[in-house]
């Protein structure tokens, strides 16, 4: 893999439940809706589950995923092509967090951030509803 190792610890207060981070990272449909410029192949079942594999597409890089965790206040995705490493998400009422390590071309840390902030801006809308 060509690329540097990157690493990356991020932690934001956001205003939203526990089972709202949950559905907006587990559900796919979800997902899709706040992961924007990232794309997420096509036919993913409602919920991700350990054991799923699946693909996002960032512009023409794709990134495959393996869904290592997947608990209710934990999602782990182990990375390849793209990006070699790992994505780790927990979130409790009020808070989430993102961890990500690997080895890749793509600038991770800025990434992770704008995903952040996607995030909390997603969930402050659907509490504003």
């Amino acid at each position: 893999m060509w690329g540097t190792f990157q690493q990356s610890n991020l932690r934001i207060e956001v205003n939203a439940s526990a089972a709202n981070i949950r559905d907006s990272l587990l559900q796919p449909a979800q997902l899709q809706k706040w992961l924007w410029p990232e794309r997420l192949s096509p036919g993913l079942p409602e919920q991700l589950h350990a054991g799923l594999s699946f693909t996002s597409w960032l512009g023409p890089i794709a990134i495959q995923h393996q869904v290592d965790v997947a608990e209710p206040n934990c999602l782990r995705l182990l990375l390849s092509q793209g990006v070699d490493g790992f994505h780790e998400w927990c979130w409790g009422d009020g808070w989430l967090q993102s961890r990500l390590e690997g080895v890749s071309l793509l600038p991770l840390n800025a990434g992770q951030t704008v995903a952040l902030l996607s995030l909390r801006q997603f969930l402050a809308r659907q509490s504003d509803s």
